[in-house]
């Protein structure tokens, strides 16, 4: 019975993630071309540290948009 609701779980969760990635690969490319440099320019290490920092700032700027927008809510649903 709750199969359907785990594999959903599981569903979202990946889409969820490889959309973190996606933008975080993104941002790295777009870093990297500020620097005027090339993928070429870093080794795969490097980038794989690059594209990980950018997930984690990614990730800590929707935790806090979503608390400003549960606030919001909740601010508004009082008045």
């Amino acid at each position: 019975m709750l199969s359907p609701i785990k594999n959903t779980k599981a569903r979202l969760l990946r889409a969820y993630r490889t959309k973190i990635r996606e933008g975080a690969i993104s941002r790295t490319k777009s870093k990297i071309a500020l620097q005027g440099k090339t993928l070429g320019d870093f080794t795969e290490d490097q980038i794989r540290d690059i594209v990980s920092e950018e997930e984690r700032e990614l990730v800590g700027e929707l935790k806090s948009k979503s608390l400003v927008a549960l606030a919001a809510a909740l601010g508004f649903g009082v008045i």
